[in-house]
């Protein structure tokens, strides 16, 4: 017996066999904040094989409260979610094997990323990203694991194509979480719970136990937990998992401008605008900065502008992607 899961390899509905398919297994985690980091610190502790980690982001002193991979050091450091994690998952477990990529995820990052995983678990803030990773599940026949948080409350349903109806079926059916963490909050305790749940979904996937997934809802403040099925739920003319699937969401998650989930921050993606391109315009007009190998930061015109490497911008303090669009047209031209 494996000494390090000798705890895991007991549980009965787990075992040899189980843990030996954990081990061999492959997980794409798509986002790195609250829901990512404890889903990659649970999956990295149980043994999976490779973790591919997605996020387009970078640490900030706001993210310590529950995102429990990151530290201070992260902040001062100006460190990406993924590089930090990283970091801290290879001091947990030195033989994991770790892909990261600092991007927003899109058909074509999934296509790269995900064609070979086991699973996918989204650990995002947004239900746009949401129905890119059902479609491409879908028609990539990969099973994947939905978890969503905010103030006290926490949801989670795993999708998987051709035994469940999609997440495009039953979305009229989840509770409703439409605000943000960024606006009303959310306590660790619900993350907690949300990952908890998403974490034994994978380990039952991943160790080949057969079991019928279920959406389960709850309130830690409150003590209430919900748990119902929905596999009467697929419609014949979804998109997604219907009789004529056109996986519709694939074709539309190309975006050159969007608009972070209660931030107040835009993103700009153009990549003419690569490092050396940034650099020239900081340098030309004498912007304040920092940066390191990942990211330059700078202000302009009181806003201030995180340019990753691959001509990807974030912008702070930007109400709409209308105002967004504009200050890009400002500072560029």
């Amino acid at each position: 017996m494996n000494e390090r899961y000798s705890r895991q390899i007991l549980f009965d509905k787990i075992g040899e066999q189980g843990q030996e398919r954990i081990e061999k297994s492959n997980v794409t985690i798509v986002g790195m904040g609250a829901l990512g980091t404890h889903v990659a610190e649970q999956l990295a502790r149980s043994g999976v094989s490779r973790l591919n980690i997605i996020d387009r982001d970078y640490v900030e002193s706001s993210n310590l409260q529950r995102q429990t991979l990151f530290v201070e050091k992260d902040i001062k450091e100006m460190l990406p979610k993924v590089v930090a994690a990283e970091r801290h998952l290879k001091k947990i477990r030195e033989d994991i094997q770790i892909k990261t990529y600092i991007a927003q995820c899109d058909a074509k990052l999934l296509q790269e990323v995900a064609s070979y995983s086991d699973i996918i678990i989204d650990a995002t803030d947004n239900f746009n990203t949401r129905l890119v990773i059902n479609d491409f599940a879908f028609k990539m026949n990969i099973p994947w694991i939905y978890g969503a948080c905010l103030e006290s409350n926490y949801v989670q349903a795993t999708f998987i194509p051709g035994e469940t109806p999609c997440f495009d079926c039953v979305l009229p059916q989840l509770p409703v979480i439409n605000r943000t963490c960024d606006t009303v909050g959310v306590i660790n305790p619900a993350v907690t719970m949300a990952t908890s749940l998403q974490v034994v979904d994978a380990l039952k996937i991943l160790s080949g136990y057969k079991f019928t997934p279920k959406i389960t809802y709850g309130d830690v403040w409150d003590g209430e937990h919900q748990t119902f099925g929905f596999e009467q739920m697929r419609r014949k003319d979804c998109e997604t998992c219907g009789e004529h699937p056109t996986y519709s969401k694939l074709a539309a998650s190309d975006q050159q401008i969007t608009e972070l989930c209660g931030r107040h921050t835009v993103q700009y993606i153009n990549e003419k605008l690569n490092r050396p391109a940034i650099e020239k315009f900081v340098a030309q007009n004498g912007l304040l900065h920092r940066s390191n190998a990942y990211m330059i930061q700078y202000l302009y015109d009181d806003h201030r502008v995180v340019a990753f490497s691959n001509g990807r911008l974030l912008i702070h303090d930007i109400e709409s992607v209308e105002e967004g669009r504009q200050f890009v047209e400002n500072m560029f031209g």
